[in-house]
């Protein structure tokens, strides 16, 4: 089987002349208030066939899994100030955003994952990958910074590695992005806020039917941020374009784009963060850029009841980044010093899968393919001026992957889900003036579902399911084995209605089993493995209609994440590796969760949102033993529709609570006081 799978990676990299397959959206979205004269709609809805293939399909309640999901409405009007923020206020994500530049990514946690960089969720938009391999500060380093507002047609959260249509770093979850495959009329959008926000959008589009549509899309956006020497620029573009080239065939290429530059204002002590001393810069130096592209093509053919679909893509980036390590510049404990790091890559991708649909259930089986290429740097330096080398490596990795999904209705109270992948990773490794060093990997992961009606509107459901991530420091070590997790869950799903307004609601209780685990510091780039550990919880979501025109959505994760054994080098050369068996996992709360009342008359021309989310008492990076107290955010929304043009109000943080966003070592990222947000958005 190994050697099949090096075949099968070999033969999908050398197809990526750009055969393709949308894995755009499916099912058809009421155009939102914001796009009055667009229509959006998937060609595959022109057959019976329900396309449940590789990773663009939503969600169904039907299915064996927890997942939320998130539509365009949601997405507009919550005022959140980058995409990590929006999933933290809508899908009650555990986040801690970094505070270095919308290139740096943030930490977005599910289910106890420390998930340094989101490492641990893997990020899917039209089905390309957005996970980053090889990469010298974080294994799987997940920039959301790369996903487009206002092309986003919906999100779905998958909660666990329980699909088998996506492989490395979804051991956490997985997020998957679709985007609109086309609109009429074009839509500008014009946002200001405070600290110096500022946001231009314009997207436009055209659909004429099977002879083709598409959406195009440029954004600018600006902020200086609430602390000093913390500014930046974030430019991006978007492109979806479909065409059906025969009967059945359909040909669909898109383009994701983008390049920020930010200033870094670094991080404060804790007696800092305290004090609110927040107009402290460790290094004015300090900061960074970022640019990212990724474009596809592919291909999809329905005949009677049988769907097809490849998607090829290719990935470029650059990041150059300066920071200063906490403790920083002698404020606190330690001298501190600048660091210059690297990060040159490209590399080509291939998806391609075939369903069959039955009466009573599908199956769906495919291959993919990935090669990475990166080239990682990393520097000592005294204001951007460069001391000394710390590591130079070039790294190649080469991956494939089998996968088969099925679900068959054994009646019709009973579903049962099965599926399987078999991942196989190369890796190479080459630092400067050294040898080559290379070592492969295989993993098998079976997923296991079933869900009992046990009346018409109660389900009970249970999965196990096994997931796998690259490891950290892999780019310089190719024997490092991946990180595993076996999966355990169980819930019970209620889908009803209430005066004609649905309801739906989930609960479910998971346990999960890590081993090789590993412990990450964010300001470092340190990590240390080879233990193990576990999560207990229980996760509540549901979306409730009150009186005929309001609904409260909330989501919820209750968590018990401890190391069974892990033993972890400690910052200060003199103090012994600390042992942390039994004390709670690094960088997760003890619960975290969002609610949102969202109040929307059916023909008013006017909608209001009120949220909150909520995060428990949490363990800091590096601090074994540590617990810090919980906190609770507001934010309140609204817009108001007068024909073409909707005016949207939002305020975040809405008492002003000071909070922190990352604590690691006893250096604090603090977070974002009180925003207001003005959008002003027209359709023509």
């Amino acid at each position: 089987m190994p050697s099949l799978l090096r075949a099968a990676a070999i033969a999908s990299g050398a197809c990526t002349a750009f055969l393709g397959a949308s894995l755009g959206a499916s099912g058809q979205q009421p155009p939102s208030p914001a796009r009055a004269d667009s229509a959006s709609r998937d060609s595959l809805r022109r057959t019976v066939l329900r396309p449940v293939t590789i990773v663009a399909t939503p969600a169904a309640r039907a299915e064996p899994v927890g997942a939320t999901h998130l539509d365009a409405a949601a997405i507009q009007l919550t005022p959140a100030r980058n995409p990590y923020d929006l999933l933290r206020q809508t899908a009650g994500l555990e986040v801690h955003e970094q505070g270095q530049g919308p290139g740096f990514a943030s930490d977005a946690s599910v289910r106890g994952f420390s998930s340094d960089h989101s490492t641990d969720l893997a990020l899917w938009i039209d089905g390309v990958p957005i996970n980053e391999p090889v990469n010298g500060h974080a294994e799987g380093y997940n920039d959301f910074s790369l996903l487009f507002p206002g092309g986003i047609r919906d999100i779905d959260v998958l909660r666990g590695p329980t699909s088998a249509l996506f492989g490395n770093f979804a051991v956490a979850g997985i997020v998957n992005v679709r985007t609109l495959e086309r609109m009429r009329g074009s839509q500008f959008t014009a946002e200001g806020g405070s600290f110096g926000r500022g946001d231009a959008m314009l997207l436009t589009g055209f659909d004429h039917g099977a002879q083709g549509g598409g959406v195009l899309g440029a954004r600018f956006q600006h902020e200086d941020g609430f602390r000093p020497n913390a500014h930046y620029d974030l430019g991006q573009g978007h492109a979806r374009i479909v065409h059906d080239i025969a009967p059945g065939w359909t040909i669909d290429g898109g383009a994701e784009l983008y390049g920020g530059r930010w200033r870094s204002a670094g991080f404060l002590s804790e007696d800092e963060f305290t004090n609110h001393d927040y107009d402290i810069v460790s290094n004015p130096t300090d900061g960074g850029f970022k640019q990212r592209g990724q474009e596809r093509v592919s291909l999809r053919l329905i005949s009677n009841s049988l769907l097809w679909r490849t998607t090829a893509y290719a990935t470029q980036g650059r990041w150059q980044l300066y920071l200063t390590i906490p403790p920083a510049g002698g404020r606190f404990e330690g001298s501190g010093s600048q660091t210059e790091e690297e990060d040159h890559r490209h590399g080509y991708g291939l998806t391609s899968a075939l369903t069959w649909d039955a009466s009573r259930g599908e199956v769906t089986v495919g291959t993919e393919g990935r090669w990475d290429r990166s080239h990682y740097e990393n520097y000592f330096t005294t204001s951007r001026a460069r001391d000394s080398v710390n590591a130079l490596v070039m790294a190649r990795q080469l991956s494939g992957a089998l996968f088969a999904q099925s679900h068959y209705d054994v009646d019709p109270r009973l579903r049962v889900d099965l599926g399987a992948r078999f991942d196989e990773i190369g890796t190479n490794s080459t630092p400067d003036g050294d040898v080559a060093t290379s070592a492969s990997h295989g993993v098998f992961s079976p997923k296991l579902g079933a869900l009992v009606h046990v009346t018409s509107n109660v389900g009970v459901y249970a999965n196990a399911s096994r997931g796998f991530r690259s490891t950290d420091g892999v780019i310089s070590d190719p024997t490092l084995e991946p990180i595993v997790v076996w999966n355990y869950e169980t819930g019970l799903k209620f889908d009803g209605a209430v005066n004609g307004a649905p309801v739906s609601a989930t609960a479910t209780l998971f346990r999960m089993n890590v081993s090789n685990e590993q412990t990450f510091n964010p300001l470092t780039g340190e990590a240390s493995n080879g233990g193990a550990s576990r999560r207990d919880g229980l996760e509540v979501d549901g979306r409730v209609p009150v009186g005929p025109f309001a609904s409260i959505t909330t989501n919820w994760t209750f968590l018990d994440a401890r190391y069974r054994h892990l033993t972890a080098v400690s910052e200060e050369a003199s103090q012994p590796p600390a042992v942390l068996d039994g004390l709670r996992v690094y960088n997760t709360a003890k619960y975290v969760g969002m609610a949102a009342l969202e109040i929307a008359p059916s023909r008013a021309w006017w909608r209001v949102r009120l949220a909150g989310n909520w995060v428990g008492a949490y363990s800091p990076f590096d601090e074994p033993g540590e617990v810090i107290g919980a906190y609770g955010l507001a934010h309140v929304s609204g817009s108001a529709q007068w024909g073409a043009v909707r005016l949207e109000l939002g305020v975040r943080n809405l008492f002003d609570r000071a909070y922190p966003e990352l604590v690691a070592g006893h250096v604090i990222d603090p977070g974002q006081p009180r925003a207001i947000f003005t959008t002003l958005r027209t359709t023509f």
